[in-house]
């Protein structure tokens, strides 16, 4: 589903990734570990086509992710560690992303219920002023709603309670079939039941990968 090859990545003098080659395959759960710097976030932002590979190939099911981006995007749902500075109204954000990529609003809300965020009373709130719990877990339900076959989650439960964390766990489960999910994370404690592979990287290598 995701295959990269031979894929290096240099900033200035830095090389952030050095000659990986990963195949990631649909049904695939996989913990994708290291320390800060080993490239995680570097390959991630390949695979999303935030970058220019200096060197190598990411396709993803053939598509080139820079050339083709819009139609990988439609199939990905990304939930960043950071969420973004989105300065719309929860309202103004939902209308955009079912417009933008074909989202039952309804599915968000659904999915934020079962995260415990209150949507109908934050509605014309800003996104950027919501407390980083909120943020988050309004990111996952649109997430989930969006049904892509592809799930990239970088440090997904960082700003989320315990209960928060298992709610986002068991509605993970419930959605995993026939996908793709690939979590960031420095907690494999609480991806072990979820994932099938193992991905360690240190100075943008991967130096090992185990089926589990």
């Amino acid at each position: 589903m995701i295959v990269l090859n031979r894929l290096s990545k240099i900033f200035g003098k830095t090389r952030s990734l050095d000659d990986v080659s990963i195949t990631l395959h649909r049904g695939d759960a996989i913990a994708l570990m290291g320390a800060n710097g080993a490239g995680k976030t570097t390959l991630v932002r390949l695979i999303l086509g935030y970058y220019h590979p200096s060197s190598g190939t990411v396709r993803i099911e053939g598509r080139d992710p820079i050339k083709e981006r819009m139609n990988i995007l439609d199939q990905v749902s990304f939930v960043p560690q950071l969420p973004p500075p989105i300065k719309l109204s929860l309202k103004e954000l939902m209308t955009y992303i079912c417009k933008s990529s074909g989202v039952d609003e309804a599915r968000i809300v659904h999915y934020a219920n079962e995260m415990k965020l209150d949507i109908a009373p934050n509605l014309h709130k800003s996104f950027f002023k919501l407390s980083g719990g909120m943020k988050q877990k309004l990111l996952i339900a649109i997430s989930l709603a969006k049904e892509s076959r592809i799930m990239i989650y970088d440090e997904p439960t960082a700003n989320l309670d315990p209960k928060a964390r298992d709610d986002f766990y068991r509605l993970l489960r419930e959605n995993e079939q026939d996908k793709l999910a690939l979590f960031v994370t420095h907690r494999i404690e609480e991806v072990a039941s979820l994932v099938n592979r193992k991905i360690y990287m240190d100075l943008g290598k991967v130096v090992s990968d185990e089926i589990c």
